[in-house]
């Protein structure tokens, strides 16, 4: 006898279909497992023989064979487990129905609980897309799974009441999703009009909020560069239904999903720098799993005290900058992640962090100076569209009963902007200022012969390498969009070219 049953595996941030067939022969009972799976799915014929003896369901002394098909792909975690035994309760003659239009995930206890898993979500958008009418998820992942419109979503606690779901001896309502809950703690939450001082350090925020830019803030310890970085997500634009789908996707896989819930606000990651390189791109000893980067899709990177990164963690950045995606190989796997985030660092200008403060005096040689900024390679520096100094604040700013700009301000100008790049870029793949490719920027980015001639001044006497220029160029135009131009001015390459200079100032000293 042969039974089957549909669950679902994960492969970079999709989901494929993976049929669990099973099948009862003559012969000394034994559990054959089968279909290229990892310990933990190997380890779950053990759970589910526990949790059905515990259950008091009788297993049927045969010889069974589990096939977990295709075969050809590596299967892992413990999202088997219960397909495995629906498969067993079928052959056991505990279901008498048909299970051909439901799916099953989840990890079974050996009491015959239900535990949550991770990736439910894209498992739950694959078995819409294969045509099922139903899908079953433990209780823990019931609200992640029923963002999924077209196909109901059912959970049970343990496998007796699973049993009695699949043979219809009681009602089952699907679940219905949660109304997100009512913001009741915004005005706890950080505010561009809690920021005293700092100018031009916020103006530069949100030309980096408007066009999508990598953004590096230089300035002495306690200048505010890490307050000014975790109020950057206050002013980024909504995030729409397809960004909130996919940023909960990755983090579903990922396992750091907060209470199974779709993510509706922009992620902000900001990792220790003590973070390795799988860390921060992904993949990891246990298998291919996304890093910081991909945590941080559609939202916030941030990289505190930048040059305390090890060399070799920083130049995982490199691609993932360029392409907004991140491809893994680890052990004949390979994984593609989306990355599409905005890459926000802050650094000292000096070891002791008082390079050029007015108060306290530097106490580094030139040398010293030379080898704490040389730990950022040029290439990664070139990546960041704007560089920022982040000035001591003022004693008098400090005790200023002015109240500064709110992000709900600052926010209305960058989705204007935003407005602007949408119009600009439909029907291509070009999302914001920051991603204009080299073939497009003769297009969208169009200035006039006096800002021709003071960006070539420019790239002149500061050295700029090509990339540096696309860079100021792509600045330039947020600029404008900012200030609702079609052409590109000269005071909007000046102020781009000011947000370059700073590398140029620091390595010269």
């Amino acid at each position: 006898m042969v039974v089957k049953t549909i669950s679902f595996g994960i492969h970079g941030i999709d989901a494929y279909v993976v049929e669990v067939e099973a099948s009862s022969t003559r012969g000394m009972p034994k559990f054959d497992l089968v279909g290229l799976p990892d310990v933990s799915v190997r380890e779950s014929k053990d759970r589910v023989t526990s949790a059905m003896k515990n259950c008091g369901l009788p297993i049927c002394s045969s010889h069974l064979t589990f096939n977990l098909a295709p075969a050809v792909i590596r299967k892992e975690g413990s999202v088997y487990d219960l397909p495995i035994t629906v498969c067993l309760m079928l052959l056991s003659g505990h279901i008498t129905r048909k299970t051909d239009d439901c799916g099953f995930l989840g990890e079974l206890s050996l009491s015959g609980e239900l535990r949550g898993v991770n990736g439910v979500l894209p498992m739950v958008i694959k078995a819409r897309e294969t045509g099922l009418k139903r899908i079953v998820v433990p209780p823990q992942n019931a609200s992640e799974a029923a963002v999924v419109n077209g196909i109901d979503v059912y959970t049970v606690r343990d496998i007796a009441e699973l049993k009695r779901f699949l043979n219809r001896e009681t009602d089952f309502a699907p679940v219905k999703p949660a109304l997100p809950e009512k913001d009741t703690q915004q005005h706890f939450l950080p505010d561009f009009s809690q920021v005293k001082g700092q100018e031009q350090a916020k103006r530069a925020l949100e030309i980096a909020a408007a066009g999508a830019h990598n953004i590096l803030l230089i300035g002495p310890p306690g200048s505010g560069k890490s307050m000014l970085a975790k109020r950057l997500p206050t002013i980024l634009p909504d995030m729409t239904f397809s960004e909130m789908i996919e940023t909960t996707k990755i983090h579903s896989i990922a396992g750091t999903l907060q209470e199974n819930a779709l993510i509706r606000t922009r992620p902000f990651r900001a990792p220790h720098h003590s973070v390795t390189a799988p860390g921060l791109g992904g993949g990891g000893s246990g298998g291919i799993h996304p890093g910081e980067v991909s945590l941080a899709h559609h939202g916030v990177l941030f990289l505190d005290e930048l040059p305390e990164f090890t060399r070799s963690v920083l130049e995982v950045l490199r691609q993932p900058t360029e392409d907004s995606e991140i491809t893994i190989t680890r052990s004949g796997q390979t994984c593609t992640y989306p990355c599409r985030m905005m890459l926000v660092a802050a650094m000292n200008p000096c070891p002791c962090g008082f390079f050029g403060d007015s108060v306290h005096q530097c106490t580094c040689t030139p040398q010293k100076i030379r080898r704490y900024l040389q730990r950022i390679s040029g290439p990664l520096l070139d990546r960041f569209d704007i560089h920022v100094e982040v000035p001591r604040v003022r004693f008098d700013e400090l005790r200023s009963k002015i109240t500064a700009e709110s992000s709900a301000d600052i926010k209305r100008r960058v989705d204007a902007a935003r407005e602007i790049q949408r119009e600009r870029f439909k029907g291509s793949d070009t999302l914001n200022n920051a991603s204009i490719n080299a073939a497009q920027l003769p297009r969208f980015c169009v200035i006039d012969k006096e800002a021709e001639q003071v960006l070539r001044n420019a790239f002149d006497k500061l050295g700029m390498t090509a990339r540096a220029y696309d860079r100021v160029l792509k600045v330039a135009r947020t600029i404008a969009d900012l200030e609702q131009c079609p052409v590109i001015r000269p005071r909007h390459v000046l102020e781009a070219v000011q947000y370059r200079s700073l590398d140029r100032k620091y390595w010269e000293n």
